[in-house]
């Protein structure tokens, strides 16, 4: 486990960026994206680069994958248009049910364009907004800004507060050791579940009687 921790830690910033944007990108697009620990992927990529001090990449990331996350959220909003919200829930679902597609609708309807910006931070809503928007009709513009504010927001947020937060520790190298293997851990350990959890998920049957619409 300390050589995987030591490879993850000397992981070059290239690396950080094919995994980021990857991960972004399915988070805000697909249903899979739901099971995924995007907020600690972006924080965890912040201490990465911060070992290597890698300032300049870890402000060209926050831009570049702002941009994924809203060029995402885009790909769900169509996929949402094309196929309604019916096919996400599932019977018996832990987390893809009627109740929480239901709370993800209303919670679109009473904000409307504010819970899109909100919906960033809100781990398992940040994927299906998209989606019920774009099967409620929501305005393509306004949700583009919506979104667009949203991950201005969230995404520099997370990365940069990893990256600073990660040099102030630089004085004390156990620490900041400490906060990059808790860091990666999390994220791993984030990512294995999602896995685990989507495929319960999937295996369920479609509860057709769900649509949600405005």
């Amino acid at each position: 486990m300390a050589h995987a921790f030591a490879s993850l830690e000397t992981a070059g910033p290239v690396a950080v960026w094919v995994i980021v944007l990857s991960f972004i990108f399915v988070e805000c697009a697909f249903i899979f994206g739901l099971f995924l620990p995007g907020d600690s992927l972006l924080f965890a990529a912040g201490v990465v680069l911060a070992t290597h001090n890698s300032e300049l990449s870890a402000w060209a990331l926050s831009l570049v994958a702002l941009i994924v996350a809203v060029v995402g959220n885009q790909v769900g909003y169509f996929i949402g248009r094309g196929t309604g919200t019916r096919v996400l829930a599932r019977k018996g679902g832990k987390v893809l049910n009627r109740q929480n597609l239901k709370r993800a609708g209303d919670f679109l309807d009473r904000r409307g364009f504010w819970a899109v910006v909100l919906a960033r931070w809100l781990p398992w809503i940040r994927t299906l907004a998209p989606m019920i928007a774009g099967a409620a009709r929501m305005d393509i513009r306004r949700f583009t800004l919506a979104t667009t504010l949203g991950a201005i927001a969230w995404v520099p947020t997370l990365v940069l507060a990893g990256y600073y937060g990660a040099g102030i520790l630089q004085q004390l190298p156990w620490l900041e050791t400490a906060a990059l293997v808790v860091s990666i851990a999390f994220f791993l350990g984030g990512t294995g579940w999602g896995i685990w959890r989507y495929r319960q998920e999937m295996q369920k049957p479609i509860d057709e009687t769900v649509e949600v619409a405005s």
